[in-house]
């Protein structure tokens, strides 16, 4: 039956008025439903859906509107900053404990960041993720946007740095005036191209200045934004800047139990009785949380186009070879 994450979504979804995101969360009740053996209750729930789906949408003067995003990069800031407003949640995550607890305080202090400023200490606000590609680094920035409601701004790293002396620096000063002008969530992605190891042999000097920059506008910075570094590769990170950040936070390949978690979710609307988990999850392990999700979804394609709803082991394990063959 509905879970407690769940019911808070539904509400939020109602109260934003989005209708898609409503939909979909009561399917996926609808299909937890099944699973615990409530097939009637599970019937009934998505034929409420379809009937809703199929109404046409009443318009009235009394009737709310969603907001209309206004927050977006303009002049320079343009061609660096992309705006987003993700509607994502740290509940539709498959996250390791762990993790979750870490996001759970940043939100936390997020939402009371006025109560703790009031005692003269700072929130959680400068974090640095790392681990392995497809592991939810970019997904944890839209939901911190997500849950606290604010706009994601993603650094565009091409746009930033250039060859010439001194414009890299200047460019990355308006991006911090943005920080402190506008209150967002902004996504440093792939930060190794930006906070490369200073002593490397093979760094060239603007790069050096350009992350000496970046230091000294992070360590300055006492905004109401959160700020989010994102990279695959920690290790060639400038050790300088891991004390600069507020909490770092490690991201690891999911565990067989998580694993199966998302293919469980993910396949929910389809029938996976004949599905022998411990095999498929002995074939999904050493891959991301991204590579099962795709997997999953490929396996559930080729049974839609097969118009049939059942997925067996071997479609699955299948789907699962042919992701792990694109990283070779």
């Amino acid at each position: 039956m509905a879970t407690a994450d769940h019911l808070k979504a539904l509400i939020r979804s109602h109260a934003e008025g989005d209708d898609e995101r409503f939909f979909a969360i009561a399917l996926q009740v609808a299909a937890q439903a099944a699973r615990q053996g409530h097939t009637k209750f599970a019937q009934e729930l998505r034929d409420l859906v379809d009937q809703a789906k199929a109404r046409p949408k009443a318009v009235s003067t009394g009737q709310r509107t969603r907001p209309v995003p206004i927050v977006q990069p303009r002049g320079e800031l343009a061609g660096l900053l992309t705006a987003a407003f993700p509607k994502t949640r740290l509940s539709e995550m498959a996250l390791d404990e762990p993790i979750r607890s870490r996001i759970d305080r940043v939100l936390l202090e997020q939402r009371q960041r006025e109560t703790i400023l009031a005692h003269g200490l700072a929130p959680l606000r400068k974090l640095l993720l790392v681990g392995p590609p497809g592991t939810g680094k970019t997904m944890t920035a839209a939901a911190l946007a997500g849950e606290l409601s604010l706009p994601l701004f993603t650094i565009q790293l091409d746009g930033l740095i250039t060859k010439y002396l001194g414009e890299t620096a200047a460019k990355l000063r308006l991006i911090f005036e943005a920080i402190r002008q506008t209150r967002a969530v902004y996504l440093f992605d792939e930060f190794d191209a930006l906070g490369g190891e200073r002593a490397a042999k093979n760094e060239v000097g603007e790069i050096r200045r350009v992350l000496n920059s970046f230091l000294q506008f992070l360590e300055q910075d006492d905004s109401d934004s959160i700020i989010v570094a994102a990279t695959n590769h920690p290790q060639i990170l400038d050790k300088a800047l891991f004390r600069r950040f507020d909490s770092v936070i490690e991201y690891r390949l999911p565990s067989q139990g998580l694993i199966e978690d998302v293919m469980r979710a993910r396949l929910a609307l389809l029938d996976t009785s004949g599905v022998q988990w411990s095999d498929v999850v002995e074939a999904a392990k050493g891959l991301s949380h991204s590579d099962v999700t795709r997997a999953c979804e490929h396996a559930a394609k080729n049974a839609i186009l097969q118009h049939h709803t059942r997925i067996d082991t071997s479609e699955l394990i299948e789907a699962l070879s042919e992701r792990r063959s694109t990283h070779r």
